[in-house]
């Protein structure tokens, strides 16, 4: 991702490109857990991803601080992923927005519902 230099560039872009994907929230939501995790457990965890897109999206997070990768030097490699003390600053956004999710998924319902009824 480029410098942001543009002060009339709206921040909350900024922030979306940051952590939206399809799979980044997933990540990012397993990770604030605490629990360090190796890439075999993350992919565990999240069965429909595919290895690529794993790597991608740990290697965009690492880029942007959100995400560290240690590497213990030993026979075999162990790498393992936690979230920075700044990424951590991500988890009441993400809280909000799993539970603004979670009101949309019940608004949506309602809406087809009561879409249904009049049918």
């Amino acid at each position: 991702m480029k410098h942001v230099t543009n002060p009339e560039q709206c921040q909350t872009v900024v922030a979306l490109d940051t952590i939206v994907g399809k799979w980044k929230p997933v990540i990012l939501y397993i990770l604030l857990e605490g629990k360090p995790l190796r890439f075999n457990e993350l992919r565990r965890r999240i069965p429909d991803i595919t290895q690529r897109m794993l790597t991608m999206h740990l290697r965009e997070l690492e880029e942007q601080d959100i995400v560290h990768r240690e590497v213990y030097a030993q026979v075999p490699p162990k790498v393992e992923y936690t979230m920075t003390e700044y990424g951590k600053t991500l988890a009441p956004i993400l809280e909000a927005m799993n539970e603004w999710g979670a009101k949309h998924i019940q608004h949506m319902n309602a809406k087809f519902e009561e879409q249904d009824a009049v049918e």
